[in-house]
C-alpha cells in the first residue's frame, strides 16, 4: 500500500529528533533510512507503525489493507524474540493467538509463512536448535504471517555475522520477489541499504530532517551481477560522503556521554 508521511515532527521533552519530515512510499516500494546515530530513524519507523504518536504532522495509507492482511502496519526487529518453549511453527502462529481464525486457515497461513522462509523442515526445531541466522528468519516468517500492508524494519541483521547477514539479504530479496508489501528499512550498513532498496533516505543529524533521496535505478534483483558491482561501490560512496561527518561529530558525543 501507499505511504504518506506529512509534516512529521518528534521531541523527546526539550531534545528534537526529527523535523517536518515528508515522504511518500510507493505501493510494493522498499525505502531505506540511514543516518548518523541519533538522526531519528528508529523514532521515525515507531511514528509510521503507531507506537509513538508525533507531536506534528501525520502518517497514512491510501485506501483500505489487502483482504487477507491481519495488520497493516508489522515489524522486524534486531532481537529475535522468539520463545524458546516453543517450536519454530508455534512461534510463527502466536502472531495469529487471539485472532478470529479457524485451525485450518492459522496451519495454512503458518504452513505458507515458512515455506516463504525456507523453514518448512525445521517446523518442530526450537529456538535453541537453530543459528543466529535461522532465527531471524523464524522472526521474518512471525511477520510475514499476518500478511503486513506495510514492513517495518529496524536493523533486522544487524546481530548476525557477515556471512550470514549476505545470505539473509539474499533470502529477503527473493521473499520481497513474492510478496508485495511496502517495506521500510532503518540500517546503520551502507551496504544493505544499497543491496535492498529500491530509495535510500538519508537524514541529517538531531533534529533529523530528509537530507536526500537516493533513486537506485537498477533493479534489486539485478545488482548481484557482476556487471553492477561499480555502481553498487558508487552508492556506497555517495551514502557515506553524506553522512561521514555528521557520523564522525555524533560519535564524539556518545563518547563524551
Amino acid at each position: 500500500m501507499p505511504l504518506h508521511i506529512e509534516k512529521v515532527s518528534h521531541s523527546y521533552g526539550a531534545v528534537e529528533a526529527l523535523k517536518d519530515i515528508d515522504l511518500d512510499i510507493a505501493d510494493g516500494e522498499t525505502v531505506a533510512l540511514i543516518g548518523p546515530s541519533g538522526c531519528g530513524k528508529s523514532t521515525l519507523l515507531g511514528i509510521i507503525g503507531g507506537l509513538l504518536q508525533p507531536v506534528a504532522g501525520q502518517v497514512s495509507l491510501s485506501g483500505p489493507p489487502p483482504a487477507d492482511s491481519l495488520n497493516p502496519f508489522t515489524y522486524i526487529f534486531q532481537d529475535f524474540a522468539l520463545l524458546p518453549w516453543r517450536s519454530v511453527a508455534a512461534n510463527v502462529a502466536l502472531a495469529l493467538e487471539h485472532r478470529r481464525l479457524g485451525a485450518a486457515e492459522c496451519r495454512e497461513r503458518v504452513a505458507a509463512a515458512l515455506a516463504l522462509t525456507g523453514l518448512s523442515e525445521f517446523a518442530a526445531a526450537y529456538p535453541k536448535q537453530l543459528s543466529g541466522g535461522m532465527r531471524q528468519r523464524v522472526g521474518i516468517a512471525r511477520a510475514l504471517v499476518v500478511r503486513p500492508a506495510v514492513l517495518l524494519l529496524d536493523e533486522p541483521l544487524s546481530a548476525l555475522d557477515a556471512q550470514t547477514r549476505e545470505l539473509l539479504m539474499e533470502d529477503l530479496l527473493a521473499i520481497w520477489a513474492r510478496e508485495k508489501s511496502t517495506r521500510v528499512y532503518v540500517t546503520h550498513n551502507l551496504e544493505e541499504a544499497a543491496r535492498l532498496a529500491d530509495r535510500v533516505v538519508v537524514l541529517s543529524r538531531r533534529p533529523g530532517r530528509i537530507r536526500e533521496v537516493l533513486q537506485i535505478d537498477v533493479p534489486v534483483a539485478e545488482r548481484i551481477r557482476p556487471e553492477h558491482a561499480a555502481l553498487l561501490i558508487d552508492v556506497h560512496r555517495r551514502l557515506w560522503s553524506l553522512i561521514r561527518d555528521e557520523a564522525a561529530t555524533a560519535e564524539r558525543e556518545i563518547l563524551d556521554v
